[in-house]
């Protein structure tokens, strides 16, 4: 029996495509599976389902490449945040070192978190505070080439990073979505097929070789 367990979902179908499309141009084939239920009917029936599973399967392609597109957009500004944030941090540390205040203010003091959500955190309380005390930190900032402009860039890169990971998240969830459709769309498909062969295999049963036509391989 052939189906997406031994074959990939991509070979599945076209499978599926070349046995309802010979089975109704092969003459000896048609008037076999006829004599068995599957007139054109059926087989249009068949078609359909078949039809439907390429599109739900084409269409969770999509969204997959989607979900990678908005994800690679998310990561790249992740990392253009994160190296400035890192350089900014390590010119605050020397500038305010004699300052555990300031430090803590800052959230400069500890190591700095992996975890996406505690990551932002601190990066979001830097630059608030950076940029709400100017009088008392920004002048010392500027020692270290760290610009009101660079700051409010910061800022702008937060707002940026939380929006593509807003999307990211939205494509993820439709990419779900699109994959849980597309299973059901080739059970449907795989039990459809499965019978077919099935009565395949006996209206062929005289001569096996026909079923060479629908891509199943006969021993010689």
């Amino acid at each position: 029996m052939v189906t997406k367990k031994t074959l990939s979902e991509a070979e599945a179908l076209e499978q599926y495509r070349v046995s309802l499309t010979n089975v109704e141009i092969q003459p000896e084939l048609a008037t076999s599976m006829a004599e068995f239920g599957y007139d054109t009917t059926v087989i249009a029936e068949g078609k359909t389902l078949l039809a439907e599973t390429r599109q739900i399967f084409d269409l969770n392609k999509t969204e997959d490449d989607e979900t990678s597109e908005a994800y690679a957009a998310f990561q790249t500004l992740k990392e253009q945040l994160d190296a400035t944030y890192r350089m900014h941090r390590k010119k605050a540390k020397v500038i305010f070192r004699n300052d555990p205040q300031i430090l803590e203010e800052l959230a400069l003091t500890g190591s700095l978190s992996n975890a996406y959500i505690k990551w932002l955190e601190t990066v979001r309380r830097f630059y608030n505070v950076a940029g709400s005390r100017d009088a008392q930190i920004q002048p010392k900032l500027l020692r270290l080439k760290i610009t009101a402009e660079d700051i409010t860039n910061a800022m702008g890169l937060i707002a940026d990073l939380e929006a593509a990971r807003g999307e990211y998240l939205r494509e993820k969830g439709e990419s779900q979505e699109a994959t849980r459709a597309k299973d059901a769309a080739f059970e449907r498909m795989d039990d459809w097929m499965s019978e077919f062969y099935a009565v395949a295999k006996i209206a062929m049963e005289d001569k096996p070789q026909l079923l060479e036509a629908l891509g199943k391989l006969v021993r010689s």
